[in-house]
């Protein structure tokens, strides 16, 4: 099994973005982490991400770049906006993680930020970009540790064809951002490790009492938050030459 390393702007992305994946992949022994690029240590979603992640099987406990949420400044005292952040900074802080983890697969937001657009998934799917090419020259941020190259980026994405569910959350779909099928490389049937999944999104329970995404599933009958749920979409990017017999080891939803 790969190594993965999953990196996602906010406490609760992994988990439904990725969360399947992640669940199968640490379930079949690879090693298996998250790297998430806001809120700190001691904050109430810190401590909700840390139980999500131990449910999903994770090698470890999850890392923290440490930069506030954008709408919530108090997410990290005393630091800046993610979106504020100097980029050169954000990408040495990732690189250092990727080459510490040394992952063969990283999964992180695609170009729109997911489904929401939201501005901080866009700026974490930028510094990722960044920081997965940059991890491999050793003469860049040589104080992040020896070079590492990832194989492959995975994307998560959400296709024009699937939006239709999404409409029982009450999501405005003409405002989502999908992407034409034919841009996913990837679909990943994750129904076998959904009570991970679904267990995983739940601990993120100040999330579902405010009314997020975590809060709109929970309200919906088991039948179709599963079939929300239960499939995971990517674009594949490979990163070297060859990169392409590194893959995600997961079964595919059949055609």
């Amino acid at each position: 099994m790969p190594s993965l390393l999953a990196v996602y702007a906010h406490p609760d992305d992994e988990s439904l973005s990725s969360g399947g994946v992640l669940a199968r992949n640490a379930a079949s022994g690879g090693r298996t982490g998250v790297v998430t690029a806001t809120w700190t240590e001691g904050t109430h979603r810190a401590a909700e991400l840390a139980e999500a992640v131990r449910l999903l099987g994770a090698s470890e406990k999850p890392r923290l770049l440490g930069y506030a949420d954008s709408r919530v400044p108090a997410s990290a005292p005393g630091s800046p906006r993610l979106c504020e952040a100097p980029l050169d900074e954000a990408v040495g802080r990732l690189v250092a993680h990727i080459r510490e983890f040394r992952p063969e697969i990283v999964l992180t937001h695609d170009g729109y930020g997911g489904v929401t657009g939201h501005e901080d998934h866009v700026r974490t799917h930028r510094l990722t970009v960044l920081a997965v090419q940059a991890a491999g020259y050793e003469r860049l941020y040589p104080e992040a540790g020896a070079p590492w190259q990832p194989r492959a980026l995975y994307l998560a994405s959400h296709p024009h064809s699937a939006v239709r569910p999404l409409a029982e959350l009450g999501l405005p779909t003409d405002d989502l951002r999908t992407v034409p099928d034919d841009r996913i490389t990837t679909t990943v049937d994750v129904r076998p490790w959904l009570p991970q999944k679904w267990a995983a999104i739940s601990a993120h329970r100040s999330e579902a009492e405010r009314g997020a995404a975590p809060g709109l599933l929970a309200a919906l009958r088991e039948e179709l938050r599963d079939r929300i749920l239960g499939t995971e979409w990517y674009i594949r990017q490979d990163l070297i030459t060859g990169g392409e017999e590194t893959e995600l080891t997961v079964r595919r939803v059949p055609s």
